[in-house]
């Protein structure tokens, strides 16, 4: 190693860096996992501030495709991503070109469909029994071993503890096996970063996050470089969808037995009236990013019970409301015009603060949320309006998956940052904000969203 590096005290720039490593890596495990964490050390110092970056080329996206013959495999870097935040065991393997190589699934949803939401330990036991499984078949389909890749990347925050807590811990067997790096990923900053796999998307842009567990706005800057300019106060929206779901019996419907709580009030709010019911938007006195939906469920929950008391249902029936349909498609409505407000707000804010340059104009949209469509086109519409480009992964890529985990880390590699010095030593934080905390900046911006933007028809 001390006979390859540059001048300059011993320091090596960031392209030789990677030319060595694409050169040799592969042939040595121990010359990798050295050379990267060297390279760790100098980057995080000085060479960052450079800002380097790789060109990228977007080919055969999203595509697994095992490599075909030694000497493909010794040009790229690879890297192994393992996800267990919450209730998807994922695992995967991607390229320095954003190919997905080999990707393995394993979902819970059933089980907790059947449990009425997510148990933790139950959770936590069917991560033990799958995990490996899933990690040796991204290996597999990738037509890989262990010893091919050149980093290990997992979910260590944030997430539901005893879930992240077997992806870190077999995460850290996989290092100590191969003497490969570490890399610990932040869960929202994967589903941030997805995009820019699939798009030759330029830092900063525009971050608006929807899932089970998470809702945020915040602008990229970089890698590990986020401003958070809103988050949810109380609970995120995939958990309130899934709880309105429930309080309206909607496993024991006919075309939503076998869906989510959040994927059965998309199908029947499409055929339901969404004004037939007057609820309220939350927050709309305050002048921020932040979200509320706690609100929103209990008036959601108040109209129920009283539909369901002119209807004469008892509590413990499994009868349907007859308005069943109106009642999802006016609390989906709602849900969604307060994200479109706030969506409004961030982006003035950024108009405002000259946060985000006028050519590079995108808004990523990602989360297991992001996939209903109506919501969608209801923050295209938002974006359009002040001439943002909308970005969004397939949906297979909004939910939570090994893919998203391993580009993470690629990205963080690429940069030759964020690589664990002492794997044994990360731990895993069931809480951690992304970035820095912006909201109250936002909120003394004193920022108005009139005339609002209509949800398309």
């Amino acid at each position: 190693v001390d006979k390859m590096a540059a001048p300059m005290g011993g320091e090596m720039c960031r392209k030789c860096f990677f030319q060595i490593l694409q050169k040799y890596h592969f042939k040595s495990s121990d010359f990798a996992t050295a050379s990267v964490r060297r390279f760790c050390k100098v980057s995080n110092r000085k060479y960052h501030l450079f800002g380097y970056h790789p060109k990228l080329s977007f080919v055969e996206k999203l595509q697994n495709r095992p490599f075909t013959n030694d000497a493909d495999t010794k040009s790229r870097l690879l890297v192994l991503g393992i996800e267990t935040s919450c209730d998807e065991t994922g695992a995967a393997v991607v390229d320095d070109k954003g190919n997905v190589l080999g990707e393995a699934l394993h979902s819970q949803k059933l089980v907790h469909l059947k449990n009425g939401g997510i148990v933790p330990p139950i959770a936590q036991q069917l991560h033990r029994d799958h995990i490996e499984d899933v990690v040796q078949g991204a290996l597999d389909g990738a037509s890989l071993e262990l010893k091919d890749v050149t980093a290990i990347a997992a979910t260590v925050k944030p997430g539901m503890a005893l879930c992240l807590q077997v992806g870190l811990e077999h995460a850290k067997k996989l290092v100590r096996q191969s003497g490969k790096p570490f890399i610990p990923v932040h869960h929202m900053e994967a589903h941030a970063l997805t995009a820019r796999m699939i798009e030759n998307i330029e830092f900063p842009f525009l971050v608006f996050l929807l899932s089970g567990g998470h809702c945020l706005l915040a602008v990229a800057r970089g890698v590990g470089n986020f401003l958070l300019l809103g988050s949810t106060t109380d609970e995120a929206p995939g958990v309130v969808f899934d709880q309105v779901a429930r309080k309206l019996k909607l496993k024991h419907h006919p075309d939503c037995s076998t869906l989510s709580g959040g994927q059965a009030i998309e199908v029947l709010a499409s055929r339901g009236d969404s004004q037939a019911f007057n609820l309220t938007i939350p927050m709309v006195r305050y002048a921020n990013c932040d979200f509320s939906f706690s609100g929103h469920k209990n008036q959601t929950f108040r109209l129920i019970i009283k539909k369901e008391q002119e209807e004469g249902i008892q509590l413990d029936s499994d009868e349907l409301l007859s308005c069943v349909n109106d009642v999802a498609a006016s609390f989906q409505r709602i849900a969604t015009q307060h994200l479109m407000q706030r969506l409004h707000r961030a982006i003035l804010y950024c108009q405002q603060r000259h946060i985000i340059p006028q050519e590079n104009k995108t808004l990523v949209l990602s989360g297991g949320v992001a996939s209903n469509m109506y919501i969608r086109r209801s923050l295209q519409a938002v974006a359009d309006t002040f001439g943002y480009r909308l970005v969004c992964p397939p949906p297979r890529l909004c939910t939570d998956n090994g893919v998203m985990i391993a580009w993470a880390g690629m990205e963080w590699l690429k940069e030759g940052r964020g690589i664990a010095e002492d794997p044994e030593a990360v731990d895993f934080q069931p809480r951690c904000p992304l970035g820095v905390d912006m909201s109250t900046d936002v909120l003394h911006a004193r920022i108005r969203t009139t005339p609002r933007v209509k949800i398309p028809t």
